[in-house]
C-alpha cells in the first residue's frame, strides 16, 4: 500500500472526490446516533483530537492543518499534518506520519510544496523540512542549524525561504554558533547570570540567545545567510521579538517584490522592568544589511500581512497608552510602498480588540473576529475602513483560527459542546472535518446558556451557565462559580481542555462562568476598570453574579456554593476566601496570595505597577489592602479565612510562582483552616500532562463533594 503522503496531489483529489461521505456543517450535539448518551469523562476530554489552524494553499484549492492524537502516555501521542480539498466534500487525508509532530506549515507560491518545522530522528533542534505535495515523496530536511530554524516563509518567486533562528552573542556565522554551543555544553558550572529583566519566562529560565532573520535557497544543503549580521539595530541590547515557547518571534514576511523583508521587533526589551516593550515595524534588504524603521510612534505592531495585490501592508496595533492597564488591539493599514509612517486605523470606531484577521483575494475586504459576550464571530471591513459588516456566523461558539489562500477563507470553529473542527467561511460556515463529531454526539451535554445582569456599579455583566448530565430542572443543584484567568480574558463558548465546563459540572453541579470587570470582549473601559482595583471590584461582580444566578434559576441550591479558578481566577479565589464566608469550598490553582510577592517574583512586573498605580514602595494602599494574605485578620472577625480551600500549583510556574501557593497553604494551616496543597513538579502555569490532569480533576471533584454534598 502506497503511503498517502507519497500520492500526487491529483490522485489525492481523485480519492477525495470518490469519497461519498459528506462533511457539510452540522453541530455535533445535533447529530447524535441512537446510541445511549453518557456523562462526559476525563477520557472524553483528554482524548478528543486536537485540530490545528488550517493553512489554505495560494490557489485556494487545499488546506493543510495539524491533528494531534493525544494519549495519556506522551510517548504514545501522535501529531501529523493532514490535507483537505476545498473543492469537494471528500474526507481529509493524512500527509505525514511522524510522532514528533510538525508546525508552521507554509505553502509554496505555486501550491505544490510545503515547508514545515519538525524535530525528527537525528535532530538536536527543530529544523525546516520540505515535502512535495504534488509529486509525492518523503519530507526532506532543508536545514541542519545548531540552534534550529522556525517560522518559515516562501519568497514570492518560490526560490528562497525566510526563517528565524538564533545566535549567541558575538557569533558571526554557523561555525561560531556551533563552537559557542559546544562551549556551553562543556561548562562545569550550572550558574546563570543576568544583567537585564526578565531572567525567566513562563516556565523557562532565559538564556543569552539572540534572535536573527535568515534567508536560504529553498533546497537541501543550501547555505543560510543572516540578514541582520551587520545591523546596528539588531546589535542594540534591547533588540528582540515576542517571547514564545519556541523562542522569540519577529513576525517576518517578504515584501511583495521579494527584494526586502518586513518584520516587527522591539528595541527596548532590556527595559521591561520599568516600561512596556513596544514592537515597531522594520525592513531589511533580502541581501542583508542595516535594518530601517518604518513606523514613527510608540505603538506596538504585530501580525504583519500584505494584501493579495501587494499594495497594502496590514497589521494589528496597540496604542500602548501611558498609565493605562489595557489597550485595544486594532486593525491598521499602510499604503505600500510605505508613504507615511502613520497607519490608517481601520477599526478605530470599534470598541473591541481584533483577535485575528485574514485577506482573501477579491472584494478588497479584511475578515476578522473579535471577542464579544462569550462568542467570537466573523466580521469584515473594507480596505479603506468603511462598510463594517457582521458576516454569516455559526449561532454560538468561537472561531479560534482564520486564514486565507486565494479566495478561500478557512479556520477552526468550536463551542462548549462541539470540539474544534476545520470550517470554511466563504458564505455560510461549512464544516470540513469530522474528527470529533461522533465522540461528541455520544456525550450527554447541553449548550452553555447565556444571561446578563446589571451590577451594583451600573455595569452590564455577561455570564454563562453549564448544566450537568441528566439535568432535571425540578431538582436542586449546588453551584460552582469558576473564574477565568487574565484578567484580560473572557469566558468563551468553546471546548476547554484544562477547566472543561461540562467535566467540572459532571458530579451534579451547575457551573457559573462570569465575565467580571477587567474582562475583554466588552470594550476598552470595561477591561481597564480593574486599574487600582485589582481584586475587590471583580470579586464583588462574582458575588453579585452568584446572587443573580440563584435568583434567576430555581434549580440552583443557594445554600451550596463553591468558587474556584486558575491564574487570575486563582487570585480571585484567594481574595474571596479571605473576605467572605458565603461559599462552602474554594479551589485555587496558580493563585496570587500577596501582590508585593507576586510583583517581585513573577516574569512580568511593569504592568503590575501600572495596575496598582505605582511601585510597591510608594505607599499606595492597594498593595496591602488587596493582597489576600493581608486580610488574615478577617479570620478572627469571622468574615474570611474560614472556608476550606484546595490549593494547587506547578513547580515550573514562573508566571505565578509556587511561593504564592506555599504562602497560601502556610496561612491556612496557621489559621487552622481545612486546606490541601497539590504540587505538580513537572507542570508549569497549566496542567498539561494527561495523568496529572486526570488526578487534578479527581481532586477537585473530591474536594467539592466533601463540602457540597
Amino acid at each position: 500500500m502506497i503511503p498517502l503522503h507519497r500520492l500526487p496531489l491529483g490522485l489525492l483529489l481523485a480519492a477525495a472526490l470518490g469519497c461519498g461521505a459528506s462533511h457539510a456543517a452540522a453541530p455535533a450535539a445535533a447529530t447524535a446516533t441512537a446510541t445511549a448518551k453518557h456523562a462526559i469523562s476525563h477520557e472524553d476530554v483528554w482524548l478528543m483530537k486536537r485540530v490545528g489552524a488550517p493553512v489554505p494553499s495560494p490557489d485556494g484549492k487545499w488546506a493543510v492543518f495539524s491533528v494531534t492524537e493525544p494519549a495519556y502516555d506522551s510517548k504514545e501521542q501522535w501529531s501529523d499534518l493532514w490535507i483537505k480539498s476545498l473543492l469537494d466534500d471528500g474526507a481529509p487525508r493524512r500527509l505525514t506520519f511522524s510522532k514528533g509532530g510538525e508546525s508552521a506549515a507554509a505553502w509554496s507560491p505555486d501550491s505544490r510544496q510545503l515547508v514545515f518545522v519538525a524535530k525528527r530522528d537525528g535532530d538536536e533542534a527543530a529544523q525546516l523540512y520540505r515535502i512535495d505535495v504534488a509529486a509525492g515523496g518523503e519530507a526532506q530536511r532543508l536545514t541542519t542549524l545548531t540552534l534550529g530554524a522556525r517560522q518559515p516563509k516562501w519568497s514570492p518567486d518560490g526560490k528562497q525561504l525566510l526563517f528565524v533562528s538564533d545566535i549567541f552573542p558575538g557569533n558571526a556565522g554557523e561555525d561560531e554558533v556551533k563552537k559557542s554551543f559546544k562551549e556551553r555544553k562543556e561548562r562545569k558550572t550550572s550558574a546563570r547570570a543576568y544583567e537585564s529583566f526578565p531572567p525567566r519566562f513562563f516556565d523557562k529560565w532565559l538564556d543569552d540567545k539572540q534572535v536573527r532573520l535568515f534567508v536560504m535557497d529553498a533546497q537541501a544543503g543550501a547555505t543560510a545567510r543572516s540578514l541582520l549580521a551587520t545591523s546596528k539595530v539588531a546589535a542594540m541590547p534591547g533588540f528582540g521579538g515576542g517571547q514564545g515557547d519556541e523562542g522569540q518571534s519577529l513576525g517576518a514576511i517578504w515584501a511583495p517584490d521579494g527584494k526586502s523583508v518586513v518584520f516587527a521587533a522591539s528595541t527596548n526589551r532590556d527595559q521591561q522592568a520599568r516600561a512596556s516593550a513596544t514592537t515597531q515595524i522594520f525592513a531589511v534588504s533580502a541581501k542583508g544589511g542595516e535594518a530601517w524603521k518604518l513606523t514613527a510612534d510608540e505603538h506596538s505592531y504585530s501580525e504583519l500581512k500584505f494584501s493579495p495585490d501587494g499594495n497594502t501592508l496590514f497589521c494589528l496595533t496597540q496604542a500602548e497608552e501611558a498609565g493605562k492597564v489595557y489597550d485595544l488591539e486594532r486593525l491598521a493599514a499602510f499604503a505600500w510602498p510605505m508613504r507615511s509612517p502613520q497607519p490608517q486605523i481601520l477599526t478605530a470606531k470599534l470598541d473591541r480588540s481584533i483577535s485575528r484577521y485574514a485577506l482573501p483575494e477579491g472584494g478588497k475586504r479584511v475578515y476578522f473576529s473579535y471577542e464579544h459576550a462569550g462568542l467570537e464571530q466573523l466580521h469584515s471591513i473594507a480596505y479603506d475602513g468603511g462598510d463594517l459588516r457582521d458576516e454569516a456566523s455559526a449561532p454560538s461558539g468561537a472561531i479560534n483560527s482564520l486564514n486565507a489562500g486565494g479566495k478561500a477563507l478557512v479556520g477552526v470553529w468550536e463551542s462548549a459542546v462541539n470540539p474544534p473542527e476545520v470550517y470554511a467561511f466563504n458564505g455560510a460556515p461549512k464544516r470540513l472535518t469530522a474528527f470529533n463529531t461522533e465522540q461528541a454526539a455520544a456525550i450527554d451535554w447541553l449548550p452553555a446558556e447565556h444571561f446578563w445582569f446589571k451590577a451594583a456599579d451600573g455595569r452590564q455583566v455577561h455570564n454563562m451557565i453549564v448544566k450537568p448530565a441528566n439535568f432535571d430542572p425540578s431538582k436542586k443543584y449546588p453551584l460552582f462559580a469558576v473564574m477565568h484567568g487574565g484578567a484580560a480574558n473572557m469566558w468563551r463558548d468553546q471546548f476547554v481542555l484544562r477547566w472543561n465546563y461540562h467535566l467540572l459540572a459532571r458530579p451534579g453541579y451547575v457551573v457559573l462562568l462570569t465575565d467580571y470587570k477587567g474582562s475583554t470582549g466588552y470594550g476598552e473601559e470595561f477591561a481597564r476598570a480593574i486599574q487600582f482595583d485589582p481584586l475587590k471590584g471583580p470579586g464583588e461582580h462574582i458575588n453579585q453574579a452568584v446572587d443573580e444566578a440563584v435568583k434567576k434559576y430555581a434549580f440552583i441550591d443557594g445554600g451550596k456554593l463553591a468558587a474556584g479558578g486558575a491564574s487570575y481566577g486563582g487570585h480571585l479565589a484567594n481574595w474571596l476566601q479571605a473576605t467572605t464566608t458565603r461559599y462552602k469550598a474554594f479551589v485555587s490553582h496558580a493563585g496570587e496570595m500577596d501582590l508585593v510577592m507576586q510583583w517581585g517574583t513573577s516574569d512580568s512586573i511593569h504592568g503590575r505597577e501600572v495596575n496598582s498605580g505605582g511601585p510597591v514602595w510608594g505607599g499606595l494602599p492597594v498593595w496591602r489592602e488587596q493582597s489576600p494574605v493581608m486580610q488574615a485578620g478577617n479570620h478572627d472577625k469571622g468574615t474570611g479565612f474560614l472556608t476550606p480551600i484546595l490549593i494547587s500549583v506547578g513547580e515550573l510556574d514562573y508566571r505565578v510562582p509556587a511561593n504564592n501557593a506555599l504562602m497560601n497553604f502556610a496561612t491556612q494551616q496557621r489559621l487552622n483552616v481545612p486546606s490541601k496543597l497539590l504540587v505538580f513538579p513537572d507542570e508549569n502555569h497549566w496542567i498539561l500532562k494527561g495523568e496529572n490532569s486526570r488526578y487534578f480533576y479527581s481532586e477537585v471533584h473530591g474536594w467539592l463533594a466533601k463540602y457540597l454534598k
